[in-house]
């Protein structure tokens, strides 16, 4: 009864700084807007400047929220990962997922180049990278879930996975190298991963994904207690690994696919966040750990955000550089600190 009072005073501190990350998120950018106007734009008050409030609900807020999908979305797609193969450095990406939608994006971006007068594309926007992307992802999901249904072993899916991915990063570099110069920049620019050009609609369809990845992954809590102590284990108690194992792929899928899509393939937070949230709640139990690790990612990702817009600046460092630069070296002294790995 003590634990679970105290995970609850956990939880809501952790609610009360996701809150000001987000305000202090929204309060900050290359337009400087006090935070008390900040707030009167979120409740509908009249701000000092009028296009204070356009800023803030059509740019940061919405950025903001991203953010904490992406966060969420990411973190939550690694424990399920590092659950299923029980290895400390599988990821949301290690099936392949994030390749495929990279794929996707190439064949879109780098394609026309290859292919010009074999295969039209239409004209790459923000609609269209999100759309092959997805293809991509999915098309890649749909190869995993045909190979799971043949192969018993988790590890030689992992190596399987994992080898989806060399092939779609192959087909990538193939692509790259006959590619133009500026399709080539455009490609790059994509792969640093941006979290502020979601319209409210796209938003809005992110939000329905990783929805359905989070209440699949809920659904998914016990057999994924009784996977820590292996399948043999989790067989003795009831649990239909292939059934599991399809929730399982499916949810990751959805969570890691879907942000890639609309995001961009953004580092780190997939692989740190889960083992950073074990450590500070020194539990294995996912009963915990899931909600716990929605809310960290959705934290990191904020100040990540937050840092490399770059505050009164009209610049903006990429976010798959922030995340790893910041959030590296914050896992790196947790561990020493501890000494120990809890998995």
């Amino acid at each position: 009864m003590l634990q679970l009072k105290t995970y609850r005073t956990y939880f809501v501190l952790l609610l009360m700084v996701m809150l000001v990350c987000f305000m202090v998120n929204i309060s900050l950018g290359s337009v400087s807007i006090p935070l008390q106007d900040t707030w009167n734009a979120i409740i509908g008050r009249t701000t000092q400047v009028d296009s204070w409030s356009y800023i803030i609900w059509n740019y940061r807020i919405p950025k903001a929220l991203t953010a904490i999908l992406v966060g969420s979305g990411l973190a939550l797609s690694g424990l399920l990962m590092q659950t299923l193969f029980r290895n400390p450095l599988a990821g949301p990406f290690v099936l392949g997922i994030s390749a495929g939608a990279s794929l996707g994006a190439a064949l879109l971006i780098l394609g026309s180049s290859l292919f010009s007068g074999i295969l039209a594309f239409g004209m790459v926007n923000d609609i269209s990278l999100a759309l092959a992307s997805s293809i991509g992802s999915f098309l890649v999901l749909l190869a995993v879930m045909i190979v799971a249904a043949k192969v018993k072993d988790t590890m030689a899916l992992l190596i399987i996975g994992l080898m989806f991915g060399s092939i779609t990063t192959a087909v990538v570099s193939v692509l790259s190298y006959f590619s133009t110069a500026e399709k080539l920049q455009q490609y790059v620019y994509w792969s640093f991963g941006s979290i502020g050009n979601l319209s409210w609609n796209q938003l809005l369809l992110l939000l329905m994904i990783i929805a359905i990845g989070i209440l699949i992954s809920i659904f998914s809590i016990k057999p994924l207690n009784a996977l820590l102590l292996g399948e043999s284990y989790a067989k003795s108690l009831g649990v239909n690994m292939k059934r599991s194992r399809y929730s399982i792929i499916v949810a990751t899928g959805l969570l890691a696919g879907g942000v890639t899509a609309f995001a961009g393939p953004i580092a780190f937070i997939g692989l740190a966040v889960p083992h950073l949230t074990r450590q500070i709640f020194n539990t294995t139990d996912h009963k915990v750990l899931v909600p716990a690790v929605l809310i960290y990612g959705a934290i990191l990702m904020l100040i990540c955000d937050t840092i490399a817009q770059l505050p009164s600046s009209a610049s903006v460092l990429p976010i798959n550089a922030i995340t790893s630069i910041i959030g590296a070296p914050v896992v790196i002294w947790l561990l020493l600190r501890k000494r120990k790995m809890i998995f």
